[in-house]
Protein backbone atom coordinates (compact mmCIF):
# COMPACT_ATOMS: atom_id res chain seq x y z
CA UNK A 1 0.00 0.00 0.00
CA UNK A 2 2.89 2.29 0.85
CA UNK A 3 4.60 1.38 -2.38
CA UNK A 4 1.35 2.05 -4.27
CA UNK A 5 0.91 5.37 -2.48
CA UNK A 6 4.54 6.31 -3.14
CA UNK A 7 4.17 5.48 -6.82
CA UNK A 8 1.05 7.57 -7.02
CA UNK A 9 2.79 10.50 -5.37
CA UNK A 10 5.75 10.17 -7.76
CA UNK A 11 3.37 10.07 -10.75
CA UNK A 12 1.61 13.18 -9.50
CA UNK A 13 4.92 14.98 -8.99
CA UNK A 14 6.10 13.91 -12.45
CA UNK A 15 2.92 15.18 -14.08
CA UNK A 16 3.15 18.42 -12.15
CA UNK A 17 6.71 18.89 -13.35
CA UNK A 18 5.73 18.21 -16.94
CA UNK A 19 2.51 20.22 -16.96
CA UNK A 20 3.99 23.74 -17.24
CA UNK A 21 6.10 22.74 -20.23
CA UNK A 22 3.16 21.02 -21.86
CA UNK A 23 0.89 24.01 -21.42
CA UNK A 24 3.59 26.35 -22.71
CA UNK A 25 4.05 24.18 -25.77
CA UNK A 26 0.33 24.23 -26.44
CA UNK A 27 0.09 28.00 -26.00
CA UNK A 28 3.12 28.92 -28.10
CA UNK A 29 2.15 30.18 -31.57
CA UNK A 30 3.11 29.65 -34.29
CA UNK A 31 5.18 26.46 -34.36
CA UNK A 32 4.79 25.87 -38.11
CA UNK A 33 4.08 27.91 -41.27
CA UNK A 34 0.87 29.94 -41.43
CA UNK A 35 -1.19 30.12 -44.62
CA UNK A 36 -2.61 33.51 -45.62
CA UNK A 37 -5.39 32.87 -48.10
CA UNK A 38 -6.22 35.68 -50.52
CA UNK A 39 -9.58 35.03 -52.24
CA UNK A 40 -8.61 37.02 -55.34
CA UNK A 41 -6.09 36.70 -58.16
CA UNK A 42 -2.44 37.63 -57.59
CA UNK A 43 -1.66 41.30 -58.12
CA UNK A 44 -4.84 42.74 -56.61
CA UNK A 45 -4.95 45.03 -53.60
CA UNK A 46 -5.64 42.27 -51.06
CA UNK A 47 -2.80 40.21 -52.51
CA UNK A 48 -0.42 43.19 -52.31
CA UNK A 49 -1.33 43.74 -48.65
CA UNK A 50 -0.84 40.06 -47.80
CA UNK A 51 2.58 39.86 -49.44
CA UNK A 52 3.68 43.14 -47.89
CA UNK A 53 2.83 41.96 -44.35
CA UNK A 54 3.98 38.34 -44.71
CA UNK A 55 7.66 39.17 -44.20
CA UNK A 56 7.36 41.35 -41.07
CA UNK A 57 5.02 38.75 -39.57
CA UNK A 58 7.61 36.04 -40.29
CA UNK A 59 10.31 38.12 -38.66
CA UNK A 60 8.31 38.81 -35.51
CA UNK A 61 6.72 35.38 -35.08
CA UNK A 62 9.51 33.17 -36.38
CA UNK A 63 7.52 31.13 -38.91
CA UNK A 64 6.79 31.66 -42.64
CA UNK A 65 3.50 33.31 -43.58
CA UNK A 66 2.74 31.79 -46.97
CA UNK A 67 0.37 33.67 -49.27
CA UNK A 68 -1.99 31.42 -51.25
CA UNK A 69 -4.35 32.82 -53.90
CA UNK A 70 -7.68 31.00 -54.22
CA UNK A 71 -9.73 33.16 -56.55
CA UNK A 72 -13.19 32.69 -57.99
CA UNK A 73 -16.87 33.18 -57.18
CA UNK A 74 -16.31 36.82 -56.13
CA UNK A 75 -14.02 35.82 -53.29
CA UNK A 76 -16.27 33.04 -51.99
CA UNK A 77 -13.96 30.12 -52.83
CA UNK A 78 -11.00 31.30 -50.80
CA UNK A 79 -13.17 32.67 -48.01
CA UNK A 80 -15.04 29.37 -47.71
CA UNK A 81 -11.74 27.51 -47.31
CA UNK A 82 -10.92 29.65 -44.28
CA UNK A 83 -14.44 29.37 -42.83
CA UNK A 84 -14.02 25.56 -42.87
CA UNK A 85 -10.49 25.54 -41.45
CA UNK A 86 -9.50 24.71 -37.89
CA UNK A 87 -9.59 27.82 -35.67
CA UNK A 88 -5.97 27.32 -34.63
CA UNK A 89 -4.47 30.35 -36.37
CA UNK A 90 -2.69 28.42 -39.12
CA UNK A 91 -5.17 29.31 -41.87
CA UNK A 92 -6.05 33.00 -42.07
CA UNK A 93 -7.84 35.18 -44.59
CA UNK A 94 -6.92 38.57 -45.97
CA UNK A 95 -10.37 39.59 -47.14
CA UNK A 96 -12.29 42.67 -48.13
CA UNK A 97 -15.53 44.45 -47.40
CA UNK A 98 -17.20 42.72 -50.34
CA UNK A 99 -16.63 39.17 -49.12
CA UNK A 100 -17.90 39.85 -45.61
CA UNK A 101 -20.34 42.75 -45.81
CA UNK A 102 -21.87 42.33 -49.27
CA UNK A 103 -21.81 38.80 -50.66
CA UNK A 104 -24.47 37.43 -48.32
CA UNK A 105 -26.90 40.00 -49.76
CA UNK A 106 -25.87 39.37 -53.35
CA UNK A 107 -25.72 35.60 -53.74
CA UNK A 108 -28.15 32.76 -53.21
CA UNK A 109 -26.96 29.62 -51.40
CA UNK A 110 -23.88 31.27 -49.90
CA UNK A 111 -21.40 28.68 -48.54
CA UNK A 112 -20.72 30.80 -45.45
CA UNK A 113 -21.97 33.75 -43.42
CA UNK A 114 -19.53 36.62 -43.81
CA UNK A 115 -19.96 37.66 -40.18
CA UNK A 116 -20.97 34.62 -38.14
CA UNK A 117 -18.52 32.13 -39.67
CA UNK A 118 -15.37 34.21 -39.09
CA UNK A 119 -13.29 35.69 -36.33
CA UNK A 120 -12.36 39.30 -37.01
CA UNK A 121 -8.65 39.83 -36.31
CA UNK A 122 -7.49 43.21 -37.59
CA UNK A 123 -8.38 46.06 -39.89
CA UNK A 124 -5.65 46.25 -42.55
CA UNK A 125 -6.57 49.63 -43.94
CA UNK A 126 -8.81 51.72 -46.12
CA UNK A 127 -7.92 51.68 -49.79
CA UNK A 128 -8.38 54.95 -51.60
CA UNK A 129 -10.91 53.96 -54.23
CA UNK A 130 -10.74 55.51 -57.69
CA UNK A 131 -12.85 55.96 -60.81
CA UNK A 132 -10.61 55.50 -63.86
CA UNK A 133 -11.28 55.28 -67.59
CA UNK A 134 -9.37 54.27 -70.68
CA UNK A 135 -7.77 57.33 -72.36
CA UNK A 136 -9.69 56.63 -75.57
CA UNK A 137 -12.88 57.79 -73.82
CA UNK A 138 -13.42 61.50 -74.56
CA UNK A 139 -13.97 62.59 -70.96
CA UNK A 140 -11.89 64.42 -68.38
CA UNK A 141 -14.55 64.77 -65.68
CA UNK A 142 -17.31 62.62 -64.20
CA UNK A 143 -19.90 64.85 -65.88
CA UNK A 144 -18.14 64.39 -69.23
CA UNK A 145 -18.21 60.64 -68.83
CA UNK A 146 -21.92 60.58 -67.96
CA UNK A 147 -22.70 62.71 -71.03
CA UNK A 148 -20.63 60.40 -73.25
CA UNK A 149 -22.32 57.31 -71.84
CA UNK A 150 -25.77 58.79 -72.36
CA UNK A 151 -24.86 59.50 -75.98
CA UNK A 152 -23.71 55.86 -76.38
CA UNK A 153 -26.19 53.71 -74.42
CA UNK A 154 -25.01 50.11 -73.99
CA UNK A 155 -21.80 50.67 -75.97
CA UNK A 156 -19.48 51.18 -73.03
CA UNK A 157 -18.36 48.48 -70.59
CA UNK A 158 -17.22 48.59 -66.99
CA UNK A 159 -14.93 45.98 -65.48
CA UNK A 160 -15.12 44.36 -62.04
CA UNK A 161 -13.26 41.78 -59.98
CA UNK A 162 -16.39 39.63 -60.15
CA UNK A 163 -20.12 39.86 -59.47
CA UNK A 164 -20.72 41.37 -56.06
CA UNK A 165 -17.23 42.81 -55.69
CA UNK A 166 -16.81 46.39 -54.52
CA UNK A 167 -15.85 47.26 -58.10
CA UNK A 168 -19.17 45.88 -59.29
CA UNK A 169 -21.24 47.70 -56.69
CA UNK A 170 -19.37 50.98 -57.18
CA UNK A 171 -20.10 50.86 -60.90
CA UNK A 172 -23.66 49.57 -60.59
CA UNK A 173 -24.60 52.29 -58.12
CA UNK A 174 -22.93 54.87 -60.35
CA UNK A 175 -24.77 53.63 -63.45
CA UNK A 176 -28.14 53.78 -61.69
CA UNK A 177 -27.58 57.17 -60.11
CA UNK A 178 -26.29 58.63 -63.40
CA UNK A 179 -29.14 57.13 -65.42
CA UNK A 180 -26.85 55.50 -68.00
CA UNK A 181 -26.61 52.06 -69.62
CA UNK A 182 -23.36 50.08 -69.53
CA UNK A 183 -22.25 46.46 -69.96
CA UNK A 184 -20.77 44.68 -66.94
CA UNK A 185 -17.64 42.59 -67.67
CA UNK A 186 -16.65 40.53 -64.59
CA UNK A 187 -13.16 39.04 -64.04
CA UNK A 188 -11.64 36.69 -61.46
CA UNK A 189 -9.88 39.52 -59.64
CA UNK A 190 -8.82 43.14 -59.82
CA UNK A 191 -5.49 42.49 -61.56
CA UNK A 192 -6.92 40.94 -64.76
CA UNK A 193 -9.70 43.55 -64.75
CA UNK A 194 -7.26 46.46 -64.75
CA UNK A 195 -5.10 44.76 -67.39
CA UNK A 196 -8.02 44.59 -69.81
CA UNK A 197 -8.96 48.20 -69.05
CA UNK A 198 -5.41 49.28 -69.93
CA UNK A 199 -5.72 47.23 -73.12
CA UNK A 200 -8.95 49.05 -74.01
CA UNK A 201 -11.19 46.00 -73.72
CA UNK A 202 -13.36 47.92 -71.22
CA UNK A 203 -13.80 51.64 -70.64
CA UNK A 204 -14.47 52.14 -66.92
CA UNK A 205 -13.20 50.65 -63.68
CA UNK A 206 -13.76 51.54 -60.05
CA UNK A 207 -10.85 50.17 -58.05
CA UNK A 208 -8.33 50.78 -55.30
CA UNK A 209 -5.53 53.22 -56.01
CA UNK A 210 -3.06 50.40 -55.41
CA UNK A 211 -4.08 49.00 -58.78
CA UNK A 212 -4.88 52.12 -60.75
CA UNK A 213 -2.45 54.89 -59.81
CA UNK A 214 0.65 53.30 -61.40
CA UNK A 215 -1.23 53.19 -64.72
CA UNK A 216 -2.54 56.73 -64.22
CA UNK A 217 0.98 58.02 -63.63
CA UNK A 218 2.19 56.21 -66.75
CA UNK A 219 -0.61 57.74 -68.85
CA UNK A 220 -2.28 54.40 -69.52
CA UNK A 221 -5.44 55.33 -67.58
CA UNK A 222 -7.22 58.59 -66.76
CA UNK A 223 -8.28 59.36 -63.19
CA UNK A 224 -11.63 61.11 -62.90
CA UNK A 225 -12.57 60.90 -59.22
CA UNK A 226 -12.41 59.08 -55.90
CA UNK A 227 -15.43 57.30 -54.42
CA UNK A 228 -15.14 58.36 -50.78
CA UNK A 229 -17.61 60.90 -49.42
CA UNK A 230 -14.90 63.55 -49.05
CA UNK A 231 -11.66 64.27 -50.87
CA UNK A 232 -8.63 62.30 -49.80
CA UNK A 233 -5.58 63.88 -48.21
CA UNK A 234 -3.54 61.59 -50.46
CA UNK A 235 -5.08 63.10 -53.62
CA UNK A 236 -6.48 66.47 -52.53
CA UNK A 237 -6.82 67.79 -56.07
CA UNK A 238 -9.02 64.92 -57.25
CA UNK A 239 -12.79 65.43 -56.89
CA UNK A 240 -15.21 62.92 -55.43
CA UNK A 241 -17.91 61.26 -57.50
CA UNK A 242 -20.38 62.81 -55.05
CA UNK A 243 -19.45 66.28 -56.26
CA UNK A 244 -21.24 65.33 -59.49
CA UNK A 245 -23.69 62.77 -58.10
CA UNK A 246 -24.69 63.94 -54.59
CA UNK A 247 -25.17 61.04 -52.20
CA UNK A 248 -22.73 58.71 -53.93
CA UNK A 249 -20.15 57.17 -51.62
CA UNK A 250 -18.07 54.02 -51.18
CA UNK A 251 -15.29 53.54 -48.63
CA UNK A 252 -13.47 50.22 -49.02
CA UNK A 253 -11.69 48.39 -46.21
CA UNK A 254 -9.52 45.28 -46.11
CA UNK A 255 -9.11 43.05 -43.10
CA UNK A 256 -7.55 39.93 -41.62
CA UNK A 257 -9.93 37.24 -40.42
CA UNK A 258 -9.83 33.65 -39.25
CA UNK A 259 -12.34 30.84 -38.80
CA UNK A 260 -15.07 31.19 -36.21
CA UNK A 261 -14.11 30.16 -32.68
CA UNK A 262 -10.49 31.31 -32.41
CA UNK A 263 -9.20 31.63 -28.85
CA UNK A 264 -9.27 35.19 -27.48
CA UNK A 265 -5.57 35.06 -26.57
CA UNK A 266 -4.67 34.08 -30.12
CA UNK A 267 -6.91 36.81 -31.54
CA UNK A 268 -5.20 39.36 -29.33
CA UNK A 269 -1.76 38.17 -30.35
CA UNK A 270 -2.52 38.32 -34.07
CA UNK A 271 -4.18 41.72 -33.76
CA UNK A 272 -1.11 43.09 -31.97
CA UNK A 273 1.34 41.58 -34.46
CA UNK A 274 -0.58 42.77 -37.53
CA UNK A 275 -0.95 46.27 -36.10
CA UNK A 276 2.77 46.31 -35.26
CA UNK A 277 3.63 45.31 -38.84
CA UNK A 278 1.32 47.99 -40.24
CA UNK A 279 3.04 50.60 -38.06
CA UNK A 280 6.52 49.93 -39.46
CA UNK A 281 7.71 53.11 -41.20
CA UNK A 282 8.61 51.39 -44.48
CA UNK A 283 5.25 49.58 -44.57
CA UNK A 284 3.29 52.77 -43.82
CA UNK A 285 5.24 54.68 -46.48
CA UNK A 286 4.66 51.99 -49.10
CA UNK A 287 0.97 51.79 -48.27
CA UNK A 288 0.54 55.57 -48.39
CA UNK A 289 2.27 55.59 -51.77
CA UNK A 290 -0.32 53.11 -53.01
CA UNK A 291 -3.28 54.99 -51.56
CA UNK A 292 -3.91 52.83 -48.49
CA UNK A 293 -4.63 54.63 -45.22
CA UNK A 294 -3.88 52.68 -42.05
CA UNK A 295 -6.07 53.16 -38.96
CA UNK A 296 -5.32 50.40 -36.41
CA UNK A 297 -8.28 48.94 -34.53
CA UNK A 298 -8.74 46.35 -31.83
CA UNK A 299 -10.18 43.03 -32.93
CA UNK A 300 -13.44 43.90 -31.17
CA UNK A 301 -13.71 47.24 -32.99
CA UNK A 302 -13.04 45.56 -36.32
CA UNK A 303 -15.67 42.90 -35.58
CA UNK A 304 -18.19 45.67 -34.89
CA UNK A 305 -17.26 47.34 -38.18
CA UNK A 306 -17.82 44.12 -40.14
CA UNK A 307 -21.23 43.62 -38.54
CA UNK A 308 -22.30 47.24 -39.08
CA UNK A 309 -21.24 47.25 -42.73
CA UNK A 310 -22.94 43.91 -43.39
CA UNK A 311 -26.19 45.40 -42.07
CA UNK A 312 -25.72 48.62 -44.04
CA UNK A 313 -24.91 46.98 -47.37
CA UNK A 314 -27.65 44.37 -47.09
CA UNK A 315 -30.12 47.24 -46.80
CA UNK A 316 -28.49 49.23 -49.63
CA UNK A 317 -28.41 46.28 -52.02
CA UNK A 318 -32.05 45.53 -51.26
CA UNK A 319 -33.05 49.16 -51.78
CA UNK A 320 -31.17 49.28 -55.09
CA UNK A 321 -33.07 46.21 -56.26
CA UNK A 322 -29.90 44.36 -57.27
CA UNK A 323 -30.99 40.79 -57.92
CA UNK A 324 -29.32 37.92 -56.14
CA UNK A 325 -27.37 35.50 -58.34
CA UNK A 326 -25.80 32.08 -57.86
CA UNK A 327 -22.55 32.16 -55.89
Amino acid sequence: MDRHGGATRRAVLTLAALAPGTVAAQERYPTRPVTLIVPWAAGGTTDILARMLAEPLRQSLGQPFVVENRSGASGNIGSQAVARARPDGYTLLFGSMSTHAMNNALFRDMPFDGVADFTALALLGFALNTMVIHPSVPATTVADFIAHAKANPGRLAYASAGPGSTNHLCAEIFVRMAGIEMVHVPYRGGAPAVQDLVAGQTQLFFSAATQTLPHVRAGRLRLLAVTEEKRSALLPGVPTVAETLPGYGMTVWYGALGPRGMAPALVGQLNAEINRALALPDVRDRLAGMGVEVEPESAAAFAARVQADATRWHRAIRDLGIAMTDA
